[in-house]
């Protein structure tokens, strides 16, 4: 930084669990096996291998000048990327109750950076930030208000990096500032979410107070009748674990096809005529699509739809099906430029010049590292700030469209 060049990439892969390996991708490649049973090891492995005289971009981890940690939950206090102190630590312990699979391994890893190296700051990047612009009104259930207020139930939702930079991105493609496009962005990965974002603020969200609001994902059920599980667990005597394992673990596409998760297996086995499969795609795009529809409603127009993520970057059969018959709101893709487009950056709407569907659509691939990198440079710099702080999309040229 400020030159934002990435010297280099990659993950420690199950750390504690044994089977450990690290991913090295800089001036050289490598895949090592190493065992990581606490992540105070991960992370000595990881500064070896970025020092390393043959693989390493760095001569000596002194030249490291500050560490972005991303943090899932931040609660409603923990709203802007912030340097990590004793304070902010305990802040994050107490979203714990919120993101009990998350917030206690990035305690973890910010704990062993620090450990590792103490003498540099350390930032705290939260997936909740993004959406803490969200209305009260929108963000607020119609549940007793003491739970609220006691317990913090509310709307939080996540991903929000991801959003944040590809919507940042779509209103730089259009030379737009952010702040005169309504725009909804679409986040299908095995986690998948929604986000309306208004005049360069995010103003709705799919997912809520945890992960398995919104819509369907590879294993989690998304939207349904509340009172299905309390029916099921009187009906088979399923525990309350048993019933949180079957919500986020074996419902959404993999209940629905009761063997796949992985919308490739899906999209192959549907196209042999599986009719499970070919259920799993229907249902899931149609509930994109009718998210697409009320947030158009609720922000009063739109203006980009975006799709990123493993599948919104790289399924045209998605893309296609979630914009399908939605002439009506001006959105219509061209099925050549979508089936053409996979894994990188480009414009997949129709003719441009036709005023009967004004709304642009865009692949973006997502980049959240480069979300961190900004904000740790911009605090480091003192010029931090949640809603100008992104110049660099702006700034890159690299956007070319494929097509014409």
């Amino acid at each position: 930084m400020p030159v934002r060049k990435r010297l280099c990439s990659g993950i420690v892969d199950r750390v504690t669990v044994g089977g450990s390996s690290i991913k090295h991708e800089g001036k050289k490649s490598i895949v090592l096996k190493h065992e990581c049973p606490t992540h105070d090891a991960a992370i000595k492995l990881i500064l070896e291998l970025l020092t390393d005289t043959e693989y390493g971009a760095l001569k000596d981890a002194s030249e490291v000048d500050a560490v972005g940690h991303r943090v899932v939950h931040g609660g409603e206090e923990l709203n802007l990327s912030v340097k990590i102190n004793e304070e902010v630590i305990k802040a994050i312990e107490e979203c714990c109750v919120l993101a009990p699979l998350h917030n206690p391994p990035n305690l973890l890893g910010i704990r062993a950076t620090m450990k590792q190296m103490p003498d540099i700051p350390h930032i705290a990047i939260f997936d909740t930030a993004f959406l803490s612009t969200i209305p009260k009104y929108v963000y607020t259930y119609a549940l007793p208000y003491e739970w609220y207020k006691e317990y913090g139930i509310r709307r939080y939702g996540f991903h929000g990096t991801s959003h944040l930079y590809v919507s940042r991105r779509a209103a730089a493609l259009l030379h737009k500032n952010p702040s005169d496009v309504n725009i909804i962005t679409l986040h299908i990965g095995n986690g998948v979410s929604i986000t309306a974002v208004k005049k360069g603020v995010a103003f709705d969200h799919s997912m809520g107070f945890t992960p398995i609001e919104g819509a369907v994902m590879g294993t989690r059920c998304g939207d349904i009748d509340p009172a299905i599980p309390l029916y099921v667990m009187k009906k088979s005597r399923t525990t309350l674990e048993e019933m949180d394992k079957i919500l986020n673990e074996k419902s959404g596409l993999l209940g629905i096809t009761g063997k796949y998760s992985d919308r490739r297996d899906i999209i192959k086995a549907a196209t042999k005529g599986d009719e499970r499969c070919q259920l799993a795609i229907e249902v899931e795009c149609y509930r994109l699509r009718k998210y697409i529809g009320a947030y158009a409603a609720a922000m009063s127009g739109v203006d980009i739809i975006v799709f990123t993520a493993g599948v919104g970057e790289n399924s045209p059969i998605h893309r296609a099906k979630v914009c399908e018959n939605l002439e009506f709101l001006g959105i219509k893709i061209d099925s050549k430029k979508n089936e053409l487009t996979v894994g990188r950056e480009a414009e997949i709407s129709i003719n441009v010049e036709d005023p009967k569907y004004p709304v642009k659509v865009f692949v973006i691939p997502t980049d959240e590292e480069l979300v961190f990198a900004e904000d740790v440079y911009a605090i480091l710099q003192g010029t931090y700030d949640r809603y100008t702080n992104f110049e660099y999309v702006f700034q890159r040229e690299d956007f070319k469209p494929i097509f014409k």
